[in-house]
């Protein structure tokens, strides 16, 4: 009768142990520096050598030649302990599942106390320690604590933290860990040439993947597949079927499918998977699993050679060019829409109904309006602009048209200058208040009233000025700046909600409030700071905030009025009068709103500043002739002195 493979090549020896380097090097030397512990504890997940160490451990220390990390394996002590020997009367095991009550607790503690019968040490092997309960626990501690000089306790356990602190904090504790999958796949290749059984090559990696690092299991599976093979040995189709792992042929059309976003076949190869008798879930994990490999292809080039992962050579250049086909983020987005759905199949009614939703969701990224899903649109944007550089390349570039073009520009620029150096007496109107800025980028150069030295340049090099050095910037970013706000304090946003950025000048803005009290709160210092910490964040660099009512802002900006005297009399022409080069009558006074400055202003009023049909430059606040008056289109400085040109033209009287 043949042997289970983790028993039959169960390690002797410290030497033998696989992927534990860790702990069996602390190991030997303890025992070459003869600094030998009363009380050890293993720990680690299932089937990574606990065990196995405590017994070769055991070996070392009643060891004819010992105490010796080496083991002779001729002494009785050690062929009791061997994988095929019937054990020793002076090592026992204890499987604390069945035996961790306080009455087992007490009658070990009476039977220590006995010297051994035929070694060194009476070494007691507990495993899974943390079943012991509370009370074995202890009665076992004042044993624990101080022993026996020729007794030894090895506990081993998969959840060190259960076992009671007052026993742990009186051991030396090992942890151990998974085996990776390189040396696994070296021991089982190595256990197979011992046996003298061929397996495929493709079939070490499901083997490896299915025993999930720990050695136990995967010799357990290997076992397994060696057992049902024939002459020709373990073949790959014979470990798919046994294994119930999806086939890379079918996990392979699934990538082609997702590559080239194609929803009819990922349906067929969903359809296949289950008319092949696959289980959704496993399918899902297995296709998860290749998204992984996929991922960390695209990331490391060479992750095929250097042991990252562990797929045959033939496979890897397909995985390959499927890996440079979608891209990273395309990849990341499919690999998190997959794993969300193979959360939701567990214990679902209808598992191939969240596959197929999970797969069609992964290669339509416009369904949704995420960041990983715009990022996915992005990769394939950028992927699609490789097959049209060719013809990119050849046709001749667009001219660019110009960003602001407006159309009342030219007649402004000429009539503008004409008027500047005809000031007479008449008194300035006075300026209209600042109104709010323009919500479309290519009117914030009107606003900012250059000099008429840039009255000449485009508006495009305006709009390139850098964010956060002029108001237009600051108001772009003033959303981001709130959210910024409401991430530090609530309270201070919901002030700032009633604030419009009017002025900003290199580290400083200006901010104006309808009502003083949201002026005053937010000169607070603790609310200054806030804000002044989220302009910081968005912009860059240090900014100081300056608050402002907006009423007294507005009339700050106004010229200061002037007496009023009496308009003066026209200069009496010295020939007749010259007839009226405009047909229509001037319009009404109640239409005429002196403080808006739009196309319905009466003649004579002055273009408010920052308004889109002012021309490119608006000019300067001069004071404007009276013979102004007469030209079409001119707009006067205020209703009475309106009148009084229009009766002294044209005898007029107003009703």
């Amino acid at each position: 009768m043949a042997l289970a493979l983790y028993r039959k090549y169960r390690p002797q020896t410290f030497a033998d142990v696989v992927g534990q380097e860790h702990v069996t090097a602390p190991l030997i030397q303890a025992i070459r520096n003869e600094r030998l512990n009363h009380a050890y504890l293993f720990s680690g997940p299932r089937g990574c050598g606990k065990t196995s160490s405590a017994r070769i451990l055991a070996r070392s220390l009643n060891c004819a030649q010992g105490p010796t990390p080496e083991p002779c394996g001729e002494c009785g002590p050690c062929e009791a302990l061997s994988a095929t020997g019937h054990g020793s009367v002076d090592v026992i095991e204890i499987d604390a599942a069945s035996h961790g009550g306080v009455d087992d607790a007490r009658e070990l503690r009476e039977r220590a106390v006995f010297a051994p019968v035929e070694s060194r040490f009476k070494i007691y092997i507990i495993d899974e320690a943390h079943m012991v309960s509370s009370a074995g626990f202890n009665a076992l501690l004042k044993l624990v604590e101080e022993p026996p000089e020729y007794v030894k306790f090895i506990f081993a356990t998969t959840e060190p933290e259960k076992v009671l602190p007052t026993i742990r904090s009186r051991t030396h504790h090992y942890p151990f860990r998974l085996v990776p999958p390189q040396p696994m796949r070296q021991l089982c290749e190595k256990l197979c040439d011992k046996e003298g059984v061929t397996v495929a090559a493709e079939v070490f990696p499901l083997v490896v993947r299915a025993g999930d690092g720990s050695i136990r299991d995967t010799l357990s599976v290997l076992d397994q597949l060696i057992a049902g093979s024939g002459d020709e040995g373990v073949t790959y189709e014979q470990a798919v079927g046994l294994l119930g792992v999806t086939d890379a042929n079918l996990l392979d059309e699934m990538c082609e499918s997702f590559a080239a976003a194609d929803g009819a076949g990922v349906l067929t190869t969903i359809d296949r998977v289950i008319e092949a008798g696959h289980d959704p879930r496993r399918f899902t994990a297995d296709l998860l699993e290749r998204l992984r490999d996929l991922v960390i292809l695209n990331q490391v080039p060479d992750a095929g050679t250097s042991g990252l992962i562990d797929v045959p050579a033939e496979q890897l250049s397909k995985m390959t060019s499927q890996a440079t086909r979608m891209g990273t983020s395309t990849l990341t987005r499919m690999a998190e829409v997959i794993g969300t759905g193979l959360d939701k199949m567990r214990g679902a009614t209808a598992p191939r109904l969240l596959l197929e939703v999970a797969c069609v969701r992964a290669i339509l990224p416009g369904s949704e309006e995420s960041l990983p899903g715009l990022l996915q649109r992005l990769d394939r944007l950028e992927s699609g602009a490789v097959s049209f550089a060719s013809p990119a390349a050849s046709s001749p570039a667009p001219t660019p048209t110009p960003a602001v073009k407006p159309t009342s520009a030219p007649a402004a620029a000429t009539e503008q200058p004409k008027a500047q150096p005809a000031a007479a007496s008449v008194p300035p109107a006075a300026t209209p208040p600042v109104a709010t800025a323009p919500s479309s980028p290519s009117e914030s150069p009107a606003s900012a009233a250059p000099s008429p030295a840039a009255a000449s340049a485009p508006a495009p090099a305006v709009s390139g000025q850098s964010e956060g050095m002029d108001a237009a910037g600051i108001r772009r970013s003033w959303d981001r700046i709130m959210q910024a706000v409401k991430g530090r304090k609530r309270s201070v946003a919901a002030l700032l909600v009633e604030g419009t950025v009017i002025d900003a000048a290199p580290g400083r803005v200006t901010l104006a409030f309808k009502h003083a009290f949201h002026a005053t709160a937010i000169q607070q210092k603790g609310a200054m700071k806030v804000v002044e910490d989220a302009l910081a964040e968005v912009l860059g660099g240090n900014w100081k905030i300056e608050c402002d009512v907006a009423e007294a802002a507005a009339a700050r900006k106004r010229p200061a009025p002037t007496s009023n005297p009496a308009p003066p009399a026209p200069a009496q022409p010295t020939g007749p009068p010259a007839a009226p080069t405009h047909t229509s009558p001037p319009p009404a006074e109640a239409d005429y709103d002196p403080w808006e400055g739009t196309s319905a202003a009466p003649p004579g009023a002055p273009q408010a500043q920052g308004s889109p049909s002012g021309g490119d430059v608006p000019p300067p606040e001069d004071e404007p002739s009276p013979a102004d008056a007469y030209l079409p289109g001119k707009v006067g400085t205020s209703h009475d002195q309106a009148v009084q040109m229009l009766r002294n033209a044209f005898g007029a009287r107003p009703m």
